[in-house]
C-alpha cells in the first residue's frame, strides 16, 4: 500500500445512533406467526456509530457527533460508546425518543431491519466543538442538518452515505466520495440526488464486491474479501466497510487501496455476533498488507 500513508490519521464520523434489538431466529417469521429467538443482542449502533467505532479501531481514536434521545436508551448509548467503544462522543440530547432498529438476523446471516422513530442527527448551531473537523484527515457524513454539513466539509476528505442527503444538499455540500448499496432504492435517489458532482460514488454489492464511478468519467470494480471465519451476522458490515475507507483515504490510501481496505473490514464484521465483535483492528492489519506502512 501507498508509503504515503498518515501515521495517526485524525478521523471522525457526523452522524446518527440507533439502539438496536436484535432477535437471532432460524427464519423470519411468516404472516401472522410466532416465532421464538435463540438469542438476543441489544446495543448502541446504526450506521454513525458502528463506521465510527470502526474509525477508531484502525486509527486509535475517533470524534463522533451526534445527538441523542432523552431517554434511558439514549444515556445507555451515550455510555456505551464513549465507556465501552472508546469514542470521543459529542452530542446534544433531544427532547425524543432515542431512535431504536429491531433486527431479525436469521440463519443465513443476513439481517432485515424495522426502524422506530426519529432520526436524531447534530445540528451545526450545537454547542459541540465542531473546530475539531478543521483540518481532520477523514470524516464519514451518515446525517446532520445543513451546518453540520458544512462543518464536515472543512475535512480533508469527505465521505457520506447516499443515505440521508438532506443536510448535504441543502448546504451545497459536496462529498469527495459518496456511498449507496447498488441494490438499495434510497440510496440510488440519493445518488441521482448528488448528480456526478462527488469525485467517487461507490456503489457497493454485498458478496458481490462493487463498483466506483468517476466524476472525470473514470470507473472501476474491487472485489469482496474473503472472510477470516464463517458468517455470522450482517449487521454492520456495510457501515464498516464505510468506516474504512473514509479512514483509508483519509490516511493517504489510493483509490483502490482504501477499498480493499473497506473490502476486507466489512468482511471481518461478518464473522461477529453484533457490529462490533469482530471488527479489524490496527493490530490485526497484516505488516505485509501494509507494504511496510503504518496505518
Amino acid at each position: 500500500m501507498s508509503a504515503a500513508v498518515a501515521a495517526a490519521p485524525r478521523v471522525a464520523v457526523v452522524g446518527h445512533v440507533e439502539w438496536l434489538d436484535m432477535a437471532i431466529v432460524e427464519r423470519l417469521p411468516r404472516a401472522g406467526e410466532i416465532v421464538t429467538a435463540s438469542e438476543h443482542l441489544s446495543v448502541a449502533a446504526g450506521g454513525g456509530a458502528v463506521a465510527a467505532v470502526q474509525m477508531r479501531k484502525l486509527a486509535g481514536g475517533a470524534d463522533f457527533f451526534t445527538a441523542l434521545g432523552e431517554d434511558r436508551l439514549g444515556a445507555r448509548s451515550l455510555a456505551e460508546l464513549r465507556d465501552e467503544q472508546g469514542l470521543a462522543v459529542h452530542t446534544t440530547v433531544h427532547p425524543r425518543a432515542q431512535r431504536r432498529a429491531f433486527t431479525h438476523l436469521d440463519a443465513s446471516a443476513e439481517r432485515t431491519i424495522t426502524v422506530l422513530g426519529e432520526r436524531l442527527v447534530p445540528h451545526g448551531a450545537d454547542p459541540l466543538p465542531w473546530e475539531l473537523l478543521d483540518g481532520a484527515d477523514g470524516v464519514y457524513f451518515t446525517g446532520g442538518d445543513a451546518g453540520a454539513a458544512r462543518a464536515a466539509r472543512r475535512a480533508r476528505v469527505l465521505v457520506a452515505t447516499a443515505r440521508a442527503p438532506e443536510g448535504l444538499l441543502a448546504a451545497g455540500v459536496v462529498p469527495d466520495v459518496l456511498i449507496a448499496s447498488e441494490r438499495d432504492e434510497k440510496e440510488s435517489a440519493g445518488v441521482a440526488a448528488f448528480g456526478p458532482g462527488p469525485r467517487w460514488t461507490v456503489l457497493t454489492r454485498g458478496a458481490d464486491g462493487g463498483r466506483w464511478i468517476g466524476a472525470d468519467g473514470s470507473s472501476g470494480t474491487w472485489a469482496a474479501a474473503t472472510p477470516p471465519a464463517p458468517a455470522v451476522d450482517a449487521y454492520g458490515c456495510g457501515d464498516s466497510f464505510a468506516g474504512a475507507l473514509a479512514y483509508g483515504l483519509g490516511a493517504g490510501l489510493t483509490l483502490a487501496e482504501a477499498l480493499a481496505l473497506a473490502a476486507r473490514c466489512g468482511a471481518w464484521c461478518l464473522t461477529g455476533r453484533g457490529p462490533y465483535a469482530a471488527q479489524l483492528t490496527r493490530e490485526r492489519l497484516d505488516v505485509r498488507e501494509r507494504g511496510g506502512a503504518p496505518l
